[in-house]
C-alpha cells in the first residue's frame, strides 16, 4: 500500500506545470478544478500511504524511493529521494488536506481576479515545493524545497505587486529568509565536511555513534536553527511575517496553517538528534520560542487590522512549537502544528470572509456587531478562537497544555513561565479580536453597510469543515494522565525521535498543570469581555493613562525603524557609494575603455576596407611594387 508515496509532490508538480504553460488560455472553470484537483488527489495517496504506514514494523522506518542520482561529484552523492514515515505522514497529511480546503475557498475568494491562473499556479507550487521538504530523503533535496516554499511565499505575498506595500512585502520576505538560508546553508556545509553525506540515516547514524564532537554539533544545530527562525518567523528574523498580509487571504492561511511557517519546526523535528545531544542548542530553541510567543503576543494587543492580529498570533504560536522540540517534546511540538494547521487556517479564512462581507475592509475599529449579518462566518471563527486561545476540549488546549507540561516536567520554569503569559495573552488578544469584529456596537460605513453579505457556499463549506477538525483533532494527543496509551500521536511518532532524559510528574502535578491551563484562558477571555463588552471605555482610559506603553506596543517596539537605521539605510549608502566610486569608474571604465579601444582600432583598419575597386588595385599594385623592390635589392 506505501509504495506510491512519492507521487505525492508530484501530482501538484504536474498540475502547476500545465497550468504554466496553457493556464492563460483554460476557462477558470477548468483551472479550479485542476488546482484543486491536483491537491485532493495528493491527499489522498498521502492517507492511502499512512494507513499502509500503520501496517508496516518501526524498525523499517524510513521508508526510501530513489528515484535517480541527482548529483554525483567526487564521493558526494545525492539522490533525489523522498522518504515516508511517522512524522513525513503527518505533515503530508497536514499540507494536502488543509491546502486543499485553502484551495477550495480560493475559488470564491479569487472569483474576480484578472490573474486567476497566476494565482492557482503558484499555489500548486507552493504545495509542491511544501511536500518535497517534508519528504526528501536529504538536507539537499530539502534545501530545494526550502528555497521553494521562500520563492513562491515571495510571489504570493507580492501577488497585488501594483500595489507599492505589497511589492514591498514580497521583497522584505525573502531578503529577511535569505539571511536565515544563509545560516541553514553554512550548517548543511559542515554536515557535509564532517559526515559526507547529507542523508537524513547517515547524519543520525554520526552523531549517534559519536563520529561529531559534542562542540560541533552544537554549532551546526544552531545554524539550523538561524534558518528555522527565518522560515518561521522567532525572534530576530520574524519581521517579514506581519508585512505578509499584503497577499491574498488564502495566501496568508497556506503560508500561516500548512506550509512555509511550519518548515522550520518541521525541520528541527526531523534533525530532533541534534537537539537532543546538545542541551545547549535544546535550550536556544525553547527559549528563542518562548521568549517569541510572549513577544508577538504583547505586540497583538493594540493591532487593529484583522489579518495581522492573526500574523502576531502565529509567530506566538509557532514559539509554542519551538518550546516544545527545544526541552525535547518533539511530538508536543509536531502535535501544536498539526492542531494549529486547523484552527489558524479557519481563522484567516473566516476573517478573510469578513473582508469579502466588508468590501475589503481590515480595520477592527470599522467593524462590530456583524454577528447578525454573517450567521456561518462567526460561529466557525469563533470556534477558532476558543481553540486558539486553549479552553478545554478544543484542540489547541490538548497540543498547548502538552508543550507546556513537558516544559515544567524538563525543569524549564522560566520557559513554562513564560509559555503560560502567552496563553494569557493569546487568549485575551484573540476575544479582543471577536468581540470588537462581531459583538458590541455597530461602526461600520454606512456605504459598506449596504452591501454587507454572506460569502458564498464555497467559501463558507471550508470554514465548516475546518471548524470540525478545530475542535476534534486534538482527541488523538489526549494527555497522558488520562491513562497510558491515550496519547496516540505521541506514540506514533516516538519511533523516529531520540530522546534525552524524560522527567515524570505525579498525577496531582499534572492535573494542577492542566488546571492551571485552564484557568489562564478563561482569564484572558474574561478580561477582553470586561474591556471590550462590559466596560468598553477601560481600553481608552489605559491608552490615556500608559500612552508611551501604547505607542510602543502599537508601533512594535519600533525594530522595523531600528532595523531599517542599523541594517537598510547603511546598506543601501554603502551600495551607493560602491556604485558610484567603484562600479562606474572602475568597472564601466573598463569595459567602455574596452569598447572605446575596440573602437579606435576598427577605425584604423576601416581605411584599409573602402569598399572601392580602384583602391583595392593601387594596394595590390604598391604591394606587388614593394615585393619586386625587396626581391631585387
Amino acid at each position: 500500500m506505501i509504495d506510491i508515496f512519492w507521487l505525492i509532490p508530484l501530482v501538484p508538480a504536474l498540475s502547476t506545470l500545465i497550468l504554466a504553460v496553457f493556464g492563460e488560455k483554460l476557462p477558470k472553470k477548468y483551472i479550479s478544478f485542476q488546482a484543486c484537483g491536483a491537491v485532493f488527489i495528493s491527499f489522498l495517496i498521502s492517507l492511502y500511504s499512512f494507513l499502509g504506514l500503520l501496517k508496516v514494523s518501526p524498525e523499517e522506518y524510513p521508508i526510501v524511493k530513489n528515484l535517480f542520482t541527482w548529483i554525483h561529484s567526487g564521493n558526494f552523492q545525492a539522490n533525489l529521494s523522498f522518504q515516508f514515515d511517522p512524522l513525513t505522514a503527518v505533515m503530508a497529511l497536514v499540507v494536502t488536506a488543509v491546502g486543499f480546503l485553502i484551495h477550495v475557498y480560493s475559488i470564491g475568494y479569487m472569483a474576480e481576479d484578472r490573474s486567476y491562473s497566476r494565482f492557482f499556479t503558484l499555489m500548486n507550487l507552493f504545495t509542491f515545493s511544501m511536500l518535497v521538504l517534508v519528504m526528501a530523503s536529504n538536507l539537499v533535496l530539502m534545501f530545494v524545497g526550502w528555497e521553494g516554499v521562500g520563492f513562491c511565499s515571495y510571489m504570493l505575498i507580492g501577488f497585488w505587486f501594483e500595489k507599492h506595500s505589497a511589492a514591498n512585502a514580497g521583497k522584505k520576505a525573502f531578503i529577511v529568509n535569505r539571511i536565515g538560508d544563509a545560516g541553514f546553508l553554512i550548517g548543511m556545509l559542515f554536515i557535509l565536511v564532517y559526515v559526507g553525506s547529507t542523508e537524513f540515516s547517515n547524519i543520525n547514524n554520526a552523531v549517534a555513534g559519536g563520529s561529531l564532537s559534542h562542540g560541533l554539533v552544537t554549532l551546526i544545530a544552531i545554524l539550523l536553527f538561524v534558518g528555522a527562525t527565518g522560515k518561521s518567523a522567532q525572534i530576530p528574523l520574524y519581521v517579514w511575517l506581519p508585512d505578509a498580509m499584503e497577499g491574498p487571504t488564502p495566501v496568508s492561511a497556506l503560508i500561516h496553517a500548512a506550509t512555509m511557517v511550519t518548515a522550520g519546526v518541521y525541520m528541527v523535528a526531523r534533525m530532533n538528534i541534534f537537539y537532543t545531544t546538545s542541551e545547549t542548542a535544546g535550550s536556544v530553541v525553547a527559549i528563542i520560542g518562548a521568549v517569541t510567543a510572549v513577544y508577538a503576543g504583547t505586540m497583538a494587543l493594540t493591532q487593529n487590522d484583522i489579518k495581522r492580529v492573526l500574523a502576531y498570533s502565529t509567530i506566538s504560536q509557532i514559539g509554542y512549537m519551538f518550546i516544545g522540540c527545544g526541552v525535547g517534546a518533539y511530538a508536543a511540538g509536531i502535535f501544536h502544528l498539526y492542531t494549529h494547521a486547523f484552527f489558524k487556517s479557519l481563522l484567516f479564512l473566516a476573517a478573510g470572509s469578513v473582508m469579502h462581507a466588508l468590501s475589503g475592509e481590515l480595520d477592527m475599529r470599522k467593524m462590530g456587531g456583524l454577528k447578525k449579518y454573517l450567521p456561518y462566518t462567526y460561529p466557525t471563527f469563533l470556534i477558532g478562537a476558543i481553540a486558539i486561545a486553549g479552553v478545554p476540549f478544543l484542540s489547541g488546549f490538548f497540543s498547548k497544555d502538552a508543550i507546556l507540561t513537558s516544559a515544567f516536567a524538563q525543569g524549564q520554569y522560566f520557559v513554562w513561565i513564560l509559555g503560560i503569559l502567552g496563553a494569557v495573552l493569546t487568549a485575551f488578544y484573540m476575544f479582543r479580536l471577536i468581540f470588537l469584529t462581531f459583538h458590541g456596537k455597530e461602526r461600520i460605513e454606512p456605504e459598506v453597510k449596504k452591501h454587507i453579505h454572506e460569502s458564498p457556499p464555497v467559501m463558507t463549506v471550508p470554514l465548516a469543515v475546518l471548524a470540525f477538525f478545530s475542535v476534534i483533532a486534538g482527541y488523538i494527543g489526549l494527555p497522558v494522565v488520562l491513562g497510558k496509551n491515550v496519547n496516540w500521536f505521541d506514540r506514533f511518532l516516538a519511533p523516529i525521535m531520540h530522546k534525552g532524559h524524560e522527567a515524570h510528574l505525579t498525577i496531582g502535578t499534572e492535573w494542577l498543570l492542566i488546571l492551571i491551563s485552564v484557568i489562564v484562558a478563561l482569564t484572558g477571555i474574561f478580561i477582553a469581555y470586561f474591556f471590550y463588552l462590559k466596560k468598553p471605555s477601560v481600553p481608552h482610559t489605559l491608552v490615556r493613562r500608559f500612552p508611551f506603553l501604547y505607542r510602543l506596543l502599537y508601533n512594535k517596539y519600533y525594530i522595523d525603524e531600528a532595523y531599517d537605521y542599523l541594517f537598510v539605510r547603511p546598506t543601501l549608502k554603502g551600495s551607493e557609494f560602491v556604485y558610484d566610486k567603484f562600479d562606474i569608474n572602475i568597472i564601466d571604465g573598463a569595459v567602455n575603455g574596452a569598447a572605446s579601444g575596440t573602437g579606435f582600432f576598427g577605425k584604423v583598419l576601416s581605411f584599409l576596407q573602402t569598399g572601392f575597386i580602384k583602391d583595392y588595385a593601387l594596394v595590390f599594385l604598391l604591394g606587388a611594387v614593394i615585393l619586386l623592390g625587396l626581391l631585387i635589392f
